[in-house]
């Protein structure tokens, strides 16, 4: 049966939001994990085994968490039970459609199914003691993954509650992590792989490293026989790595989330690049100027519902327009900005080619080149996919900026041709 639940405690320092259920004829509290930033959830029942898939969809689509104290083994197979039925919904709509939908309003109900989708499959919890440990037949040991997530002794003897889904992303992330990911540009194995954090985005799409990988370098200033370069918002620094491998003698490489520093700190580390590599926290650039800037930001201006989706969505743009605005000043006589985008913004209706075009010109900056890539993930030729039209177009492009020439006869920024 459901119970009511308390708000989250607030004071003047909030506190962290804390779930509480009937359970046994008792008031039961622990703390409540969301990456994303989510309230408790207000209606809670106990489910185990008994519960059937039809059942559990309809509380959670009613927005009742079921706390889970049966199989663990069952409790990944519900939630992928509740996953196939809410996936069957947009087929049958999609049946009904009379017209293709606009792209444009096709990404924005794409990413409201996303979000209602992750909020129904959220409502499935389990809790975790104090050691991070769960107490669930069958459960497997997530510990070591979770103290990786969230850091060690963070719930101060206390239980937790998380969703089964977000718990089993922390468990894939450990293994990401463990694990690592093959890059070709770094050489040959075992001594060429990154190894990626919970919430640093991994770098499975290969196109934007081919391209660093492969671009023309700009020449090493007089008298030196290597470039300095920095690496913006490097996340598992592996951009920094490449180029180090091309021949760069240095980089600076910076992030300003805490979890992206700790991550590429350690994969420089484990690459044995210390040396060449060093990881600061800034927003942005560092102090000084360097020959090559390389800046590979969030392709699409739109609001992350997350902070897992900090990589991908970025409210406005801001990253984009800050690297532009502050590229000239940082570049060193001769040297080159690098900005790795998607044109998907672009197909979306999101931004427009001139726009983007313009930016360079009001920052005195100039394209030198554009080197463009097809994309080869699995989503580019999935003709099921709500963005299929969209994403069988993308292309992925490095952008050679330099500083505009004094030529007070010199024209805006324009478009180079493609390599």
């Amino acid at each position: 049966m459901p119970f009511n639940l308390a708000q989250p405690v607030t004071d003047a320092a909030p506190l962290p939001p804390r779930l509480q259920w009937l359970e046994a004829d008792q008031t039961c509290a622990a703390l409540w994990r969301s990456e994303r930033g989510g309230a408790p959830p207000k209606r809670v029942v106990l489910a185990d085994d008994t519960l059937t898939a039809d059942s559990a969809y309809r509380h959670a689509c009613a927005g009742t968490a079921l706390l889970w104290r049966g199989d663990f083994h069952n409790a990944r197979q519900l939630l992928q039970a509740i996953a196939r039925r809410i996936d069957q919904v947009p087929k049958r709509k999609r049946v009904k459609a009379a017209q293709p939908i606009p792209i444009t309003e096709a990404f924005n109900l794409h990413r409201q199914a996303q979000a209602q989708r992750a909020r129904t499959l959220g409502m499935l919890l389990v809790e975790l003691d104090a050691s991070y440990h769960v107490a669930l037949r069958r459960a497997p040991d997530v510990s070591v993954a979770c103290a990786e997530a969230w850091g060690e002794g963070q719930t101060e003897g206390e239980h937790s509650v998380v969703s089964l889904r977000e718990l089993l992303g922390v468990t894939s992330a450990h293994e990401w992590r463990r694990v690592g990911v093959e890059i070709a540009a770094l050489g040959e194995a075992p001594n060429n792989r990154i190894h990626p954090h919970y919430g640093v985005f991994s770098p499975v799409r290969g196109e934007y490293i081919g391209l660093v990988a492969t671009a023309h370098l700009p020449k090493a200033p007089k008298g030196q026989s290597s470039i300095t370069a920095f690496d913006i918002g490097t996340g598992t620094g592996v951009l920094a790595a490449v180029l180090v491998q091309r021949g760069v003698s240095q980089v600076v490489a910076t992030e300003l989330e805490p979890r992206a520093l700790l991550c590429a700190r350690e994969n420089v580390a484990r690459l044995g690049l210390h040396d060449q590599i060093s990881v600061v926290q800034a927003d942005l650039f560092p102090p000084g100027r360097a020959s090559l800037i390389v800046c590979n930001p969030p392709w699409l201006p739109a609001r992350p519902s997350s902070p897992l989706e900090r990589a991908v969505y970025d409210e406005n743009g801001q990253m984009l327009k800050g690297f532009l605005a502050g590229l000239a000043e940082h570049l060193a006589p001769g040297g080159e900005g690098w900005l790795i985008l998607s044109n998907l913004a672009e197909l979306l209706g999101m931004r427009t080619r001139d726009d983007l075009l313009a930016a360079f010109g009001q920052h005195g900056l100039r394209v030198v080149s554009r080197i463009d890539a097809k994309p080869q993930h699995p989503k580019a030729n999935d003709t099921t996919d709500a963005l299929h039209q969209a994403r069988a177009q993308e292309v992925t492009s490095l952008w050679r900026l330099a500083v505009q020439k004094p030529d007070p006869a010199a024209g805006p920024a324009h478009e180079a041709a493609a390599d």
